[in-house]
């Protein structure tokens, strides 16, 4: 259900926020611009003004679904959030150069759609699961439009023991797609399969694309996870 709220984005206090009612005084949520991104996403949110809005909340991802009648406005405040995450990177790496920053302003998700799953004992049932790809961040939910992910699993790189391989264990057994996947990283694995081969092609795509990357000073305290401009736009609440 999508409900009016009101949201303001202050660079002075590094957060967006957004509150329930207009005259509200506390906000029911802060979102620091220092954990924020936002990608359209018109046909997740069935709405062409659709914008996706995902900052860390307890070191988890948390999405917030939102859309305004007026396509012009959903831009501005994309844009606006853009203009926040500048000067912020700004600040926080003085010796970067534009060219380095502008990349890191927002991002889109590098794959999402659905797989199946199974448990850690991979002995259990595999269920239908929507996952998103966000850089380092494989997140899996029941539904596309979760506030938060059931699951998070940290994808590093090469170098740290991380691999996809194609295919499954052949011990492995109650699957009902059957093109799949397995993720190696130095804990443990984690076995997926897709509906399709186009399906199947496309992660195992976007995970080489993380594998192969280095992994930057910050992420090695991230892999531990694994689990004012003022306007109202409608957005998402479960």
């Amino acid at each position: 259900q999508f409900l009016s709220r009101k949201f303001v984005l202050s660079e002075r206090e590094g957060a967006l926020k957004y509150f329930n009612k207009n005259d509200a005084k506390e906000p029911k949520a802060i979102m620091k611009i220092e954990h924020l991104n936002a990608t359209f996403q018109p046909a997740k949110i069935g709405n062409p003004n659709g914008l996706q809005i995902t900052y860390l909340k307890d070191n988890s991802t948390r999405n917030i679904f939102v859309y305004h009648e007026d396509g012009k406005e959903i831009v501005d405040w994309y844009n606006a959030i853009r203009a926040a995450r500048f000067h912020y990177l700004q600040v926080a790496y003085p010796g970067a150069g534009d060219i380095d920053l502008v990349p890191k302003l927002t991002r889109n998700f590098l794959n999402e759609g659905f797989m199946e799953k199974t448990g850690p004992k991979h002995t259990e049932g595999f269920k239908k699961r929507w996952f998103t790809l966000d850089d380092r961040r494989l997140m899996y939910f029941k539904d596309p439009l979760d506030a938060f992910a059931r699951g998070e699993v940290f994808i590093g790189s090469k170098e740290n023991r991380y691999e996809v391989q194609e295919g499954l264990p052949s011990t492995v057994q109650g699957t009902h797609w059957q093109y799949g996947i397995t993720i190696v990283t130095p804990d443990r694995m984690f076995l997926f399969t897709c509906e399709n081969d186009v399906d199947h092609l496309e992660w195992i795509s976007a995970f080489r694309k993380v594998l192969s990357k280095p992994m930057l000073p910050q992420e090695y305290t991230e892999k531990h996870f694994d689990k004012p401009v003022q306007e109202e736009m409608r957005a998402l609440f479960p």
